[in-house]
């Protein structure tokens, strides 16, 4: 993390670290407290991935419904979307560290109730996706990874606290380096687990890592003051967020333009696996969900080591042109080569558009008010995937599907997505990034892209009450 070592003030500017204690500013010593930090949320991150990974191969293979799965990977996307300016309020209010320590104990908690359900019911019973007990038993495990997502808004607003200015970019790439180490360890394992062990050893797996992520974070210190308490926020501060963003020019639209992005990611979301699975066994499909998941650790790395540039907005709307390309041809043909190598380039370059959004927040955002506004642009932005999900897997399974498979479909788009066993979802894939594509190309000429490149260009250091009242 050479990368991230402090440059010297300028004494002509100095800067009052925000929240820091006395005598702490941002140097080696938060420096190693990030890295803790980071350290532990790799392991939080294995854990939670590992298991919903898991329950989502397991309940393809169970049920063989596109639409079971489109439910489950829609209900967390909604869930973590409902919650996420509660979350980010909780992160404005309380010290990070407790914060994280909620969150993982509560996790640990609802890992060990399903663990409890699997043995008292079995596989049998919790197995038929038209029963209670499969979606209870889904619904418990989706609470214990919702919840887990309250560590990422902590740990964005831990890089504004922790990390000099002109090293977040690069922090924020190690971030997703991390991430994608913990996909690429997480999505081979649980496809073997699935395959090999069966959901209940994996279940007992997830627990006993969720215990050792929680052990490890216990001692990590991070050096933080208590959040001053502020008049008149409510626990979902929606007000506070709001009136955050608003002051940034471009800001809203920004969050606008990851909404209807993540409303076509959606897509992606119910339908991805199923069509991997229908080209690899279980075990195979994870084998290459890790090896493409390298891809997410190149990305983080390049980002990490070389910066985002000196203008993040460009950088987001390019990076999101990739995606759009990608997701129009890595699925023109049903050649397990192309898709694998598709996945590859898309976790590549997945990174930088994250970090790009983290880095553009944390520097024209104000600290105080960061998770709130992290927190509601994870709630506004995440709600359009599940609605995605719900609508794209019904009708892939009741009318795409069928409709390709039958003579009509293949001679009117045989030409364009060639012939297999999966052309609904290709044919699906394929509208949903031309429609991306043309998204991003209006938005690289609009005015709220100009304002905000503008607005990060004049932002400076933040500067926050301990400051200016010193």
């Amino acid at each position: 993390m050479d990368e991230l070592d402090p440059v010297p003030a300028d004494p002509a500017a100095p800067q009052v670290e925000a929240h820091l204690p006395p005598g702490v500013s941002r140097g080696p010593e938060t420096l190693r407290a990030f890295r803790a930090v980071l350290g532990n949320t790799l392991v939080a991150n294995v854990t939670s991935s590992y298991l919903w990974f898991a329950l989502t191969f397991w309940a393809y293979l169970e049920t063989r419904s596109v639409m079971a799965t489109a439910i489950i990977g829609g209900g967390f996307m909604l869930f973590t979307a409902v919650f996420g300016t509660f979350f980010g309020t909780l992160v404005d209010h309380h010290r990070k560290k407790l914060v994280m320590l909620a969150s993982s104990t509560i996790t640990w908690v609802t890992y060990a109730l399903a663990g409890v359900v699997w043995l008292l019911l079995g596989e049998e019973r919790l197995a038929d996706w038209g029963s209670a007990w499969f979606w209870l038993f889904s619904a418990v495990i989706l609470v214990g990874g919702v919840v887990e997502s309250l560590r990422n808004i902590a740990l964005s607003t831990t890089v504004t606290l922790l990390v000099p200015e002109d090293g977040r970019d690069k922090a924020n790439g190690l971030v997703g380096t991390v991430q994608g180490i913990a996909f690429m360890i997480t999505s081979v394992f649980s496809g073997l687990s699935v395959g090999l062990l069966g959901m209940g050893w994996t279940l007992a797996i997830a627990i006993a890592l969720t215990g050792a992520s929680l052990l490890h974070l216990v001692p990590i210190t991070i050096p933080e003051l208590d959040p001053e308490p502020e008049e008149g926020a409510s626990r979902f501060d929606v007000r506070g967020a709001v009136v955050a963003i608003r002051a940034v020019p471009g800001l809203v639209a920004l969050i606008l333009f990851s909404t209807f992005n993540n409303l076509v990611s959606g897509v992606y979301i119910a339908l991805m696996d199923p069509y991997g699975l229908t080209l690899f066994s279980v075990e195979a499909w994870g084998i290459v969900l890790g090896v493409t998941g390298i891809g997410f650790v190149v990305g983080g790395g390049l980002v990490a080591k070389y910066g985002l540039g000196a203008n993040p907005v460009r950088t987001l709307l390019l990076v999101n042109v990739g995606v759009a390309v990608l997701g129009m041809t890595f699925t023109l043909r049903e050649w397990a080569w192309l898709y694998v190598l598709g996945l590859f380039l898309f976790m590549c370059i997945i990174p930088a558009a994250e970090s790009a959004e983290q880095t553009i927040m944390q520097r024209v955002v104000p600290f105080r008010t960061q998770g709130r506004v992290f927190g509601f642009a994870q709630s506004v932005e995440l709600a359009a995937s599940p609605f995605s999900a719900f609508l794209i897997g019904p009708i892939a399974e009741f009318w795409l599907i069928p409709y390709m498979d039958s003579a009509e479909g293949r001679s009117t788009w045989g030409w364009l997505v060639g012939g297999g066993e999966a052309r609904g979802i290709a044919l699906v894939f394929l509208g949903a990034g031309a429609i991306m594509l043309v998204t991003v190309m209006i938005a690289l000429v609009s005015a709220p892209y100009r304002r905000l490149s503008q607005a990060y260009a004049a932002a400076p250091p933040q500067r926050l009450e301990t400051e200016q009242t010193s």
